[in-house]
């Protein structure tokens, strides 16, 4: 009994027809008829009857037909596990992330993804989540790292909680506190401050000037329109005080005063998106559970 047999024998009985079967496996129909036929002497009993062009099933097609779909099924698996193992010492991830999630929470996830499995090929784009979410939805990323709630929720996605980060405030050491030297900072002692700002689309503006707006104030900015690296620089050149993640204080390294915000604080939801009608890559879904798990 051959693998090929039993494909030409299961297009038979879900068609009813031999032509169309042959047409369905790609394969000539005097070549189908013959290898149902040899398994039917292989067996020892027909598997169709063939009247008048109606075929139906016997009884010892009857009792095949669901193992043959067993096999075909198990055929499959296996072939999908071999490649996804393929998948694993070869191939790609494209991975969206906001610029402060590049800076502050993938460079140890990724080095400890690229140490296990080297072969992958990581490809990051960076951008707001209004972008990665677009990007997401039209097959150009495999994941994305964005910040909930999503700016334009769609069903299309489905999402995976990963952290909830504190916003702290940086500026220079050598300008004044802020919030008139407290260890903590409200939202309304930023009232006055000159602001270092992001450019517009970055989740950290929207959630930063909302919180003052609700603060009853309207923010100062001195310097707008930066990505991460350029707002952090020019808060440590003096220029303002910037509403960063704390991770992101944590790697800026020296020249930064970090001040936390007093409670309630600000904070954001960082989530995993990937396309609810695909499932992503092996390699993709290996690095969102090392993402998951970090």
């Amino acid at each position: 009994m051959q693998f090929q047999q039993l494909q030409y024998f299961v297009a038979v009985a879900e068609t009813r027809h031999f032509t169309r079967a042959a047409d369905l496996v790609h394969v000539a129909q005097p070549s189908l008829s013959q290898q149902i036929k040899a398994l039917e002497r292989e067996l020892g009993a027909d598997l169709f009857l063939r009247a008048r062009g109606n075929i139906t099933l016997t009884d010892a097609g009857e009792a095949l037909l669901p193992l043959a779909r067993r096999i075909l099924a198990d055929a499959d698996t296996a072939r999908l596990e071999v490649q996804e193992l393929v998948q694993l010492r070869s191939g790609r991830i494209r991975l969206g992330a906001t610029p402060s999630l590049c800076t502050g929470l993938l460079p140890d996830v990724l080095r400890a993804f690229h140490d296990r499995y080297p072969g992958i090929r990581l490809l990051i784009e960076e951008g707001g989540s209004h972008d990665l979410v677009r990007e997401l939805a039209r097959g150009a990323l495999d994941l994305a790292l964005v910040v909930l709630p999503l700016p334009t929720p769609s069903p299309a996605l489905a999402t995976v909680e990963l952290l909830r980060e504190d916003l702290v405030v940086v500026s220079s050491p050598d300008a004044p506190k802020p919030g008139h030297g407290r260890r903590t900072v409200r939202i309304a002692d930023l009232e006055g401050e000159r602001l270092v700002m992001f450019r517009h689309g970055y989740d950290l503006r929207e959630l930063t000037v909302a919180a003052c707006r609700s603060a009853g104030f309207e923010p100062d900015f001195a310097v707008e329109g930066g990505e991460m690296d350029a707002v952090l620089g020019f808060a440590r050149a003096g220029l303002g005080v910037a509403v960063v993640p704390r991770m992101v204080a944590a790697r800026a390294g020296r020249g930064l005063r970090v001040t936390p915000l007093a409670r309630p604080g600000l904070h954001r939801t960082i989530a995993l998106a990937h396309r609810s009608d695909v499932a992503p890559p092996r390699a993709a879904r290996e690095l969102q559970r090392m993402l998951l798990e970090r």
